[in-house]
């Protein structure tokens, strides 16, 4: 029986044991989840952070941005309106002339739109040609169709308003009249 009682004891202190380890174990390890929760949580402080941060700087980048295309689109204007003026000190010149005889009023005219052409030019602006071209719908609004065996089908007879491009761009097109050859 002693080693009944021998082999008893041995398994209450293998039991004790067992058990003591396995309370140590989950202490540990919950303070080891713990510790991983701390961590995790401190983490995804620094990331929440971290974007609020790249928020903040994206919203003042686009403000940025914003205010930069607003600059460059004011200073192309101040750009384009200097150019303009020359133009309108001619015209305030030839009102304050009093009455001109019809040559100088005709001079005066001819110079103030040569001046207009060239401010024109020196922006980008060209005169799309239209009289006697055959009619391009990219460039030309027909506005009317004239029957007529003079002019060749579908050429322009003659523009009532001038259009314009700038680069390659159509800024207005040129209204015309087109011809149209009934026989064709």
């Amino acid at each position: 029986m002693a080693s009944n009682k021998k082999n008893g004891e041995a398994n209450d202190l293998d039991l004790e044991h067992e058990l003591a380890s396995a309370e140590s174990e989950q202490a540990t390890g919950a303070q080891g989840l713990e510790g991983e929760l701390e961590t995790l949580r401190e983490e995804r402080a620094s990331y929440v952070d971290r974007l609020a941060r790249l928020q903040a700087e994206f919203d003042n980048f686009r403000k940025r941005s914003a205010r930069d295309q607003q600059d460059f689109r004011d200073y192309a204007l101040v750009e384009a309106l200097k150019s303009l003026l020359p133009i309108l000190d001619s015209l305030d010149r030839a009102a304050k002339t009093g009455a001109p005889s019809v040559q100088e009023f005709q001079s005066g005219i001819e110079l103030i739109d040569k001046q207009f052409h060239d401010a024109l030019s020196r922006l980008g602006v060209e005169p799309i040609p239209a009289d006697g071209e055959l009619f391009d719908p990219n460039l030309h609004q027909a506005v009317q169709m004239v029957d007529t065996d003079e002019v060749a089908d579908n050429h322009v007879i003659d523009e009532l308003q001038r259009g314009y491009r700038i680069k390659d761009r159509l800024l207005r097109p040129a209204m015309v009249r087109v011809a149209h050859n009934p026989k064709h």
